[in-house]
This record gives C-alpha cells, structure tokens and sequence, in this order.
C-alpha cells in the first residue's frame, strides 16, 4: 500500500483537457494528463459501471506507475449494504467485490463507496447489518489474495445515508483494511451548513485521530467540492468559488494536523479546483 509524505492532489475522474492535451480521453491518457498538470492522483469514476477493463488493466497500472499518479475510484452509487431486500444486499456485495478487485488488479490505493440508507432502521441496527456485509467484502477479497486496495466507507451528505463520521471511523476500528473517507462537504452538508469552521474542521480531525491514531492520519482519502445544501442535506455539488466553503481555513487546519495521503476534489470544474488547491496547499 501507498505511503505518502504529504498531502497530494488529484481530480474527479479524467480531467476536462485530456482530448486538447493527449488526443482521446481514455483512463490511460487521463493519467497522462494529470502529470501534464502536474497533479499527483486521479479518481476513477466507476459510479455507473467498472469502465477499466480485467483486459486493460495491466495498461493503466503500467501507465500510474510510469506517471507517478495514484489511483483512488469512487465506486457504485448502486450499493445499499442495509438494503430492505437481501437480493438488492447480495448484488451490492458482489459489485464491491468486483470494483474492489479491479482497483487491485490497477494498483489503486484507496476505493470509496456510500455504503448503505438506514430506511427506517436505527443506527445500531444498519451499523450492524453494514458491518456485516463489509467482512464478508473483505474475506472474500482476502481469499482472493486482493487486499493490497484500502476500502473506505465515506462520509454521506444526507442524514438518511449511513455513514457519520462515528459510524465510519466505528467500521474502520471493526475490520482490518477498511478506513474512512472523509468528504468534508459532505459532512457540511449533511447537518445544513455546520462544519465549515476553523473550530469545527479541528474537532473532526481530533476525533479522526482519537478513534484511529496518527498512523490514519498519515493514510488519508480526503474529498471536498463545493456544496449545496438545505434542512434535507446534500443537493449537488459546487466550484469551490462558487460556494460558501471556507476551503483556506480548511487547508491551514489539514497544515496544522500534518495531513498526509489523497486529496480528490470533487468539483463540477474538475481539475481546475484540484490545482487551485494544490496551489494554495504548496503556498502555505
């Protein structure tokens, strides 16, 4: 697995000037792009459908490693480990194993999934039912040799979405090889507007590091984007300039807590933001 020395920035799947700056805009020339930009991650967005195939994924492991470009996906939005109906949780199962095999199969660091919807469930009944279905995902990946991929639960933007900052880093105390990832926008938006403070950014990374140590710290899959909101939640995503996100005070508080890991920002403008705050990060 990936070690980093700092925090290192990548965008939202293929960046928008791949066709202008590699000619076809493929995963392959994605990568390409990034380092062109001079960004070190990419996010592959597999939220529909696994788009790398078992046949091409030899190519774009080669392709990361020659760029220096670490992978991290947003996998399936079709996943709902708390499902009301067992096919619906079998099925979701199965796609994380398959997303999750890939990932290893392209050397990807870390994949990321909305996990489950409490319908009408308490939260220690969908922890239950998530964690269970987590350490089946993962004993089957391990019984496959395929657990060199972290496997992150993120942070939802809805409270009727599983996964809390508790619950999350709950799951990552549970099972060997599971860490959150934590979407600051999303935990801005899930609670209609709080966590958007220098005081409020500190009190989520001190929980982060009391429930998981300095060594998670130092493992970080991080998301932010701009967001809109309302009593509901998470309505779509923003540019970060376009949005009330205090993304400086953001960064000073990553500085003070000496973040390292992934960066992914998950904004409409797709690499524009990511330089933007690698700029600022560099600056600092």
């Amino acid at each position: 697995m990936h070690k980093f020395n700092d925090l290192i920035f990548g965008c939202p799947g293929i960046p928008s000037s791949t066709e202008e700056g590699q000619g076809k805009r493929d995963t392959a020339n994605g990568i390409k792009q990034c380092r062109k930009l001079g960004l070190d991650a990419m996010e592959m967005e597999w939220v529909q459908s696994i788009n790398v195939s078992q046949e091409k994924a030899p190519l774009i492991k080669k392709t990361a490693e020659d760029e220096k470009i670490a992978l991290t996906c947003h996998g399936q939005y079709w996943v709902n480990l708390a499902s009301l109906e067992p096919e619906k949780i079998t099925a979701t199962k199965k796609r994380m194993v398959d997303a999750a095999t890939r990932m290893n199969e392209v050397g990807g660091y870390s994949i990321t999934w909305h996990a489950a919807f409490y319908q009408g469930k308490s939260k220690e009944q969908a922890y239950d039912i998530v964690k269970k279905g987590f350490k089946e995902v993962m004993k089957t990946l391990k019984d496959a040799g395929m657990t060199k991929t972290w496997l992150r639960p993120e942070t939802t933007g809805k409270e009727t979405q599983w996964g809390d900052l508790k619950e999350c880093i709950k799951l990552s105390q549970d099972i060997e090889g599971v860490l959150p990832c934590v979407d600051f926008a999303h935990l801005h938006a899930r609670y209609n507007g709080i966590n958007n403070t220098t005081e409020e950014f500190r009190a989520i990374l001190a929980e982060y590091e009391k429930g998981l140590g300095r060594e998670a710290l130092n493992n970080m899959h991080i998301q932010v984007t701009g967001i809109e909101y309302g009593p509901k939640g998470e309505k779509h995503h923003l540019n970060l300039k376009e949005s009330d996100m205090k993304w400086k005070e953001l960064l000073a508080v990553w500085k003070e807590f000496k973040l390292k890991g992934i960066v992914i920002t998950e904004s409409p403008n797709i690499e524009i933001d990511s330089l933007l705050l690698q700029k600022t990060w560099k600056a600092m």
